[in-house]
């Protein structure tokens, strides 16, 4: 048992149970392994794993909503914070969303290696995911992490938040320059005022939560279609 992983769950009101500490520290040898044959993290020690992958991902559960809840991880490249979530939380429905097809596949098969029936894989870009009537709008929370700056960002994920979810962004030191830029974006995609959270992480002391919670609609034109060469929405 990981005290640190117990100690961030019970911060949200969660308990982890021994199986759950278990499937963590499998899903974890798994990346690190698989990460000698492909490029999915630059961290390669595992107790350094152990914080910056799976402590980090589970700092998000204070901000998802109780219940059965439907989530997105955009761009989940490894899995995190995704399939971590989706370990501490059995009821929330989870689709790991990255467009390269090397890392899905691993996604996929992690999660039936790992038992995880509350998993599913897409390997559609972003911009794809969001247009897709299937995805669209339906999903309680999307999440991300280290995938672009938040102008880019909250328009590949706030198309796929349903009216009164929220997108939760992690970040790093640059939050703080990257959200006046983003404030047009977030309005036009029908976003409220964002909330930054300390991530609260040994060691990540620039580390931060960026949720925008999502009060209108998104107009149909967004997402822009990927094969648009094109700025940010600013």
């Amino acid at each position: 048992m990981n005290p640190l992983w117990t100690e961030i769950a019970e911060r949200a009101g969660a308990v982890l149970l021994p199986v759950q500490h278990e499937l963590l520290g499998q899903y974890l040898d798994l990346l690190l392994a698989a990460n000698l044959r492909m490029n999915l993290t630059r961290i390669t020690n595992r107790e350094a794993a152990e914080v910056q992958h799976v402590g980090d991902a589970l700092t998000l559960l204070r901000y998802l909503p109780a219940g059965p809840i439907k989530l997105a991880d955009l761009g989940s490249g490894g899995g995190v914070p995704g399939i971590p979530l989706a370990i501490a939380r059995p009821d929330a429905q989870v689709l790991l969303i990255e467009s390269t097809k090397k890392k899905a596949s691993f996604l996929a098969e992690t999660a039936r290696e790992l038992g995880l029936h509350n998993v599913r894989v897409s390997d559609q870009r972003a911009e794809d995911a969001g247009r897709s009537p299937e995805m669209r709008e339906s999903f309680d929370v999307v999440v991300a992490r280290a995938v672009a700056t938040l102008d880019w960002l909250v328009e590949w994920c706030l198309p796929l938040v349903k009216k009164g979810g929220r997108m939760l962004a992690m970040k790093g030191e640059k939050a703080s320059e990257e959200l006046p830029l983003a404030e047009h974006a977030i309005r036009l995609l029908g976003g409220g005022s964002p909330d930054v959270h300390p991530a609260d992480l040994p060691g990540a002391r620039h580390h931060v939560i960026v949720e925008v919670r999502k009060n209108q609609m998104t107009p149909a034109i967004y997402p822009r279609p990927a094969t648009h060469t094109r700025a940010p929405l600013r």
